[in-house]
């Protein structure tokens, strides 16, 4: 039965507000950033009353000259490294707390505590944890492993601090892709789990052969959006280092953040044309994603 047109309009009319809003709150901006992205628009010429002047790649050729900007994309691409570690110990921790033992629903809400804390509560934590009269310097002394009376400071050091950021990502991201992939593991027909076994299938061959290409969704899911989490970390690098020291863990997010809301220039022009290259980036990043995981999908095949 064909629908009337009475259905038609009633559906677009339920649809309407979820598409009013992602019409205002996500399409519009993404379509007016864009194009800012091609203009000369400054915060002198907003107090002057002056709409965006289109620019053409002029924006594009001054990020390229900009060391700075550079900088923090590479910082941005090196951030990447802690997306396999992430999804690694996530995924592994999720296979362990999926059996159903006495008191494991404690361990699930622990392990996702990090994910439900602040920002400014997490680094207030994170800053006592690296202090140099810290809880690190304090157990690396005691193991010694640190020479007791030499503080060492993590968040100053050059050479450590954009790993100890990394470290709190990893702490914050955690339980929220573990929840992802417990989820996914109990769509798992428990059949197929059982049929190995009795088959005397070892746990690391039933974990390879049944559990991993049957989560090859959800592993393709939680990779995307850590690669987009790291290569858009903003919060954690504000709030602990500002981008220091030495510019070490300046990310290509806090380069936007500066350009368009710090300072007294309010490049949001500028701000723009970078958002775009790291958009660029993620949507590359994104499709290689999707290339590795067909490829797997057809050698298993």
């Amino acid at each position: 039965m064909r629908p009337t047109w009475r259905d038609t309009l009633m559906s677009y009319a339920f649809l309407a507000p979820a598409l009013i809003l992602l019409l205002a709150f996500t399409f519009y901006p993404l379509a007016y950033g864009t194009y800012l992205g091609f203009t000369e628009y400054t915060g002198a010429r907003f107090a002057q009353g002056l709409g965006p002047k289109w620019v053409g790649l002029a924006n594009f050729r001054t990020l390229l000259a900009d060391p700075l900007f550079l900088t923090s994309l590479g910082n941005s691409v090196k951030y990447l490294l802690v997306v396999p570690a992430l999804q690694l110990a996530s995924l592994a921790i999720a296979v362990l707390v999926s059996r159903e033992l006495p008191g494991i629903a404690l361990f699930r809400a622990a392990y996702y505590v990090p994910v439900v804390t602040s920002v400014s509560l997490a680094a207030v934590m994170w800053e006592w944890v690296y202090n140099r009269e810290g809880t690190l310097n304090w157990v690396l002394s005691a193991l010694h492993l640190l020479p007791r009376g030499e503080a060492f400071g993590w968040l100053n050091n050059e050479q450590t601090a954009f790993f100890a950021v990394m470290l709190v990502t990893f702490w914050r991201g955690f339980g929220y892709y573990m929840v992802l992939y417990l989820a996914g593991l109990q769509n798992i027909p428990a059949e197929l789990e059982e049929a190995a076994r009795l088959d005397g299938a070892s746990p690391w061959q039933r974990f390879w052969r049944i559990t991993v290409p049957l989560m090859r969704p959800t592993i393709l899911l939680c990779t995307l959006l850590s690669t987009i989490a790291a290569l858009r970390v903003l919060e954690e690098v504000l709030v602990l280092t500002g981008g220091g020291p030495l510019n070490s863990t300046y990310t290509a997010l806090m380069y936007v953040y500066s350009k368009a809301f710090q300072g007294f220039n309010f490049d949001y022009g500028v701000a723009s044309a970078a958002g775009l290259v790291v958009a660029v980036v993620a949507l590359s990043l994104s499709l290689v994603n999707f290339r590795l995981f067909r490829d797997a999908g057809g050698e298993e095949a």
